[in-house]
């Protein structure tokens, strides 16, 4: 009986892996945009952003000043660090939360900034 229940929960594992794979809508890739409130840390060269959609970001650049746009409003492009075991992160918050269980979905991750632009000259939150 115990070798029959393993084996019904490897298929299902197995099964609800190969969706997963199959469902290629969900593959986010390695360079986000997010827009949202810029914050400074207490780490030389690092900032908080804080997603308009609850995400959080902690963001550096080698490229852009962040630092000029602290406490505004921006929308910045950039590369995920380590964006594949990222991916998989966010996906299996996203099965969770597909399948009723009612935990915080917003995702957080470090970003590299290659493009900032300013929307506003304040944060609202």
């Amino acid at each position: 009986m115990k070798n029959v229940f393993l084996c019904l929960l490897l298929a299902c594992m197995m099964s609800a892996w190969t969706l997963v794979q199959a469902d290629d809508t969900k593959d986010k890739g390695s360079t986000r945009t997010v827009t949202g409130c810029l914050q400074k840390t207490d780490k030389p060269n690092e900032f908080l952003l804080i997603g308009n959609d609850g995400s959080n970001w902690e963001v550096r650049s080698d490229t852009v000043s962040l630092a000029d746009h602290v406490g505004h409003t921006v929308t910045a492009t950039g590369d995920v660090s380590n964006s594949t075991a990222h991916n998989m992160k966010e996906d299996t918050k996203d099965i969770a939360h597909d399948a009723g269980i009612k935990k915080h979905n917003a995702e957080h991750g470090h970003l590299k900034v290659t493009d900032v632009q300013m929307v506003s000259h304040s944060c609202s939150q």
